[in-house]
């Protein structure tokens, strides 16, 4: 039974923290992960196949998969099936193509000219989750954004490669795909084997081992974030419980440790939502998992007003915000990504509505928001300046070298004022 707090009442004080989870898996597994990623820098593909063959049960399988094996893939797949990934595909990649930065160089003062150029990494590579629940959906909403950003080379790893996302890598033109997952994958990307180059930016959700070793390696390699168990927030005056138990259980049947959080200014609503989970759990074939994630995990908060609510939900700066009252948005500071109104499910956001699903975790959202195209490029300042407008800069330039006693800096500024350069 979901655990039920009423802020009105004095002696109820919950605990919400989605942050503490990640913070305690993290310190218990680099114990474990510090070794594999020391031992696949210093022996490469002997270490790497070693820890695949022991942890992720590769046996005799070739590391990498076949381009005929994922020709295979991809016609085996039913039409109904190949039809939704073209769909998603498509929403995510016009998403995606909007949130890109673009090239910019103007005049913004007389001869100072200033902009940017937007330039995509060279290789990413996409960690792609394949225990309980083999995700097709991750690779998409990674890969795809890597391609719409012009990145040129796209590495895929995952350790028990279902027949849909073997499907989805072919249909993706993606021939890099390799059956390794958790520590010795994240390892292999950053520093680069003879079997799996190195890589600019590694993207993608995974289990403890996954996140501690992104984390432990992100001065080495880029990341998108260390992602922790998934989270849901729903934040409601009132509503249907039908729709917000559903919801609750979409998310809590990802992982025990899933969180899925009420927060409501409704009594009735708390405890008739409560009654709801109850039922649905009866029939979702899901129900050990999603059972475990909403006793131990999960909560409904019952607060005196809604600015209290709000308030609270920034504090906890959930991966998935979901409203059910659209006027609430402008008062949203902290989320991973917002769902607006009862019609707007999260699992329209984890498939094809598009929008990445790869979000921050355990209050990462307080920083920023979900994986987006613009974490696949570059973008690099210009500046150009005419003779006349490094004068009118020469005085701020020369006071400021000199008072941090850099005198080449200011001479480099002088000098030019004291020769003809020809144009460039």
């Amino acid at each position: 039974m979901i655990r039920i707090f009423n802020l009105n009442k004095h002696t109820d004080q919950p605990t919400l923290d989605f942050g503490s989870t990640r913070q305690r898996a993290a310190l218990e597994y680099e114990a474990v992960v510090q070794p594999i990623l020391d031992a696949v820098r210093r022996d490469g593909d002997d270490a790497l196949l070693s820890y695949a063959r022991e942890l992720d049960g590769l046996g005799n399988q070739p590391l990498r998969v076949s381009q005929q094996e994922l020709e295979k893939a991809a016609a085996s797949i039913s039409a109904d099936v190949k039809q939704a990934v073209l769909a998603a595909i498509a929403n995510i990649r016009q998403f995606a193509e909007a949130q890109l930065p673009k090239d910019r160089f103007e005049e913004f003062s007389p001869g100072r000219k200033l902009g940017w150029i937007v330039r995509p990494l060279d290789a990413v590579g996409c960690y792609v989750p394949s225990g309980r629940y083999p995700l097709p959906s991750t690779l998409l909403m990674t890969a795809v954004l890597a391609q719409t950003a012009g990145v040129h080379r796209i590495c895929v790893t995952s350790p028990h490669p279902s027949v849909e996302i073997l499907a989805c890598a072919h249909m993706l033109g993606i021939q890099e795909v390799f059956r390794v997952g958790g520590a010795q994958a994240i390892a292999a990307m950053a520093f680069g084997t003879h079997s799996i180059k190195r890589v600019d930016r590694i993207v993608g959700p995974g289990n403890a081992y996954v996140a501690t070793a992104k984390k432990l390696l992100a001065g080495d390699v880029g990341i998108d974030f260390v992602a922790g168990p998934t989270e849901i927030l729903i934040l409601a005056k009132d509503g249907d419980p039908k729709l917000i138990a559903a919801d609750m259980l979409a998310q809590a049947e990802h992982d025990i440790t899933a969180s899925a959080m009420l927060f409501t200014t409704s009594e009735s609503l708390a405890h008739a939502v409560s009654a709801e989970i109850e039922r649905q759990l009866e029939t979702l074939p899901t129900a050990a998992v999603a059972r475990e994630s909403i006793d131990k995990s999960s909560a409904i908060a019952i607060f005196p007003n809604i600015d209290l609510a709000v308030a609270a939900a920034n504090m906890q700066a959930p991966e998935h915000l979901s409203l059910h009252h659209a006027e609430l948005l402008k008062k949203v500071t902290n989320a991973g990504t917002v769902f607006l109104g009862a019609y707007t499910p999260e699992s329209a956001g984890d498939y094809a509505s598009g929008p990445s699903h790869v979000l921050p975790t355990g209050g990462a959202a307080r920083l920023r928001g979900g994986l987006s195209a613009a974490d696949f490029v570059k973008v690099i300042a210009i500046q150009e300046l005419s003779p006349a407008a490094l004068a009118t800069l020469a005085p701020t330039i020369t006071t400021l070298a000199r008072a941090e006693g850099l005198e080449a800096h200011a001479r480099a500024v002088e000098v030019r004022s004291t020769v003809e350069v020809g144009p460039a």
